[in-house]
């Protein structure tokens, strides 16, 4: 299907990893599609679960891979977890699995970050590829003494070049299996927390935006939770199997963005 016999929206929403690119390596006609889109002066936002960069590490990623963006597009989903905890006034020590990134945006929005299990409130989970025994043991026992248990995000795995590696959704399981305690708030996508972000960002109504991604539990799941059309690719994550085998049907289904 090309872009063509897709109806115009007045705002797009676009996943990054397996939808605009793999890695450091853009999709073909990724650059070509979103140049097109902002001819026509539709508004587009870029969202990802993956809280390893900041916002504007993302802007310059696309900026170098073809796609000029500015640092307020884009949207993850430690700055979505932060925009939460403001909102909530969540203001207790924090005790994050997750890398300098996410650390960084806590520290930005004055968070105090701890590593004395009596003295955290809040436990968060992430996507952390330096993940060990000391960083699970001082969220467990945080968590015995009743700290919170927030995530990022959710995913199992992350898609790269040449396939898959572990994301935050193993860390997750790591903190249940011995804490035995759930997630009780997720920042990223499918959450409705995020595609409000968004669609404030956008500026326009559900009904009006098209959310792409790769992602059937993710991405396509919060679009249609919204209430948007929704844009399967299977350049990432989903396959057509995967798609027979689900529940969850996409307005769309392309072989890529282009």
């Amino acid at each position: 299907m090309s872009l063509l016999t897709l109806k115009p929206y007045q705002g797009y929403i676009f996943d990054l990893d397996g939808t605009v690119y793999l890695g450091d390596r853009v999709i073909p006609g990724a650059s070509e599609v979103i140049q097109r889109l902002r001819e026509r002066g539709s508004r587009i936002v870029f969202v990802s679960n993956k809280p390893l960069e900041s916002r504007a590490a993302y802007a310059k990623k696309l900026t170098r891979l073809g796609i000029p963006t500015d640092a307020k597009d884009v949207i993850n989903s430690s700055l979505a977890l932060v925009e939460y905890l403001q909102q909530e006034k969540i203001s207790v020590p924090v005790f994050a699995i997750g890398e300098q990134p996410l650390l960084d945006e806590l520290t930005d929005a004055g968070y105090e970050i701890s590593e004395e299990p009596e003295k955290i409130g809040l436990v968060i989970a992430s996507f952390d590829r330096t993940f060990n025994y000391h960083k699970l043991n001082v969220a467990f026992q945080a968590l015995k003494r009743g700290a919170m248990l927030f995530a990022t995000n959710a995913d199992a795995t992350c898609p790269v070049e040449g396939g898959e590696i572990p994301d935050a959704g193993a860390v997750i399981g790591a903190l249940k299996g011995c804490a035995h305690r759930d997630v009780s708030f997720i920042a990223g996508k499918p959450s409705g927390w995020m595609i409000q972000l968004a669609l404030q960002m956008l500026n326009c109504p559900p009904a009006n935006c098209l959310l792409t991604g790769d992602r059937l539990e993710t991405d396509i799941q919060m679009g249609m939770s919204a209430g948007m059309d929704t844009a399967l690719v299977l350049s990432g994550v989903s396959t057509r199997k995967t798609l027979e085998n689900s529940k969850i049907k996409p307005t769309y289904v392309l072989e890529s963005i282009a």
